[in-house]
C-alpha cells in the first residue's frame, strides 16, 4: 500500500504508533459515548414578567376598607382577610371568595339586615355595576330577569367590572343595548 521506506520506521515503531492510535481511537469512543450534550440555544429565553403584587381596593362590609398590595394570584378570601375580616353584616353570598382577584380590582361586600336580605340601594341616578342586585339590574331599559342573572354570573365568575364598557361582554348585551345603558351604569 504506502511506502514508508523514506521514514525507516522499524516494526516495533510501527506497533507503538498503531497502539497509540487505537488508543486515541478507543478514547475518543469512550468520550462520544459518556459525554453529556446539551442543547445549545441562540435565542435569548422568553421573558415572562408576572408582577410580585396586586394591588385592590376592599370596600364594603369589612373592618378595614381600604387599599391593599397582595401577592399575585391572590384570592378574594385573601382581599377579605387584609381588609381586617367581613363584618357579621356582610353577606358573603354573593361573592365568590375563592376567585383569583386581578390588578387594580375593587372588592365590594354587601350587607344584609337582620331578615337576611342585602341592604336595599336608595341612591338616585346611574347603577353600580359592581354592586346593584337583580332587581337594581332590572330598573335598567331592556334589563330584564335574564339579562339581570346573566350580569351578575359574569360579575361572580370574573370578579368586578373593571370599566362600563366591560358590561358588553356579557351574552346578551350588544353594542345598541349599551348604548340605552351607558348613560345609566356606573362602576
Amino acid at each position: 500500500m504506502f511506502n514508508f521506506s523514506f521514514f525507516e520506521i522499524s516494526s516495533l515503531q510501527r506497533r507503538i504508533l498503531s497502539g497509540m492510535g487505537l488508543v486515541a481511537i478507543a478514547g475518543s469512543i469512550f468520550l462520544f459515548r459518556h459525554s453529556k450534550a446539551e442543547e445549545i440555544s441562540l435565542l435569548p429565553p422568553p421573558m415572562t414578567t408576572v408582577a410580585a403584587t396586586i394591588t385592590v381596593d376592599v370596600s364594603g362590609a369589612v373592618n378595614q376598607p381600604g387599599v391593599y398590595s397582595l401577592p399575585a394570584n391572590s384570592r378574594v378570601f385573601d382581599a377579605i382577610k387584609a381588609a381586617g375580616a367581613a363584618r357579621t353584616s356582610a353577606d358573603l353570598s354573593t361573592v365568590n371568595q375563592a376567585r383569583i382577584v386581578r390588578d387594580g380590582e375593587q372588592i365590594y361586600i354587601d350587607s344584609k339586615i337582620a331578615g337576611g336580605s342585602r341592604v336595599a340601594s336608595t341612591k338616585r341616578g346611574p347603577i353600580n355595576i359592581n354592586r346593584a342586585d337583580a332587581k337594581d339590574l332590572e330598573a335598567l331599559p331592556g334589563i330584564g330577569p335574564v339579562l339581570a342573572g346573566r350580569i351578575l354570573e359574569y360579575r361572580k365568575s370574573h370578579g368586578s367590572f373593571v370599566t362600563v364598557d366591560e358590561l358588553q361582554k356579557v351574552p346578551g348585551i350588544g353594542g345598541s343595548k349599551f348604548s340605552q345603558l351607558k348613560s345609566k351604569i356606573t362602576i
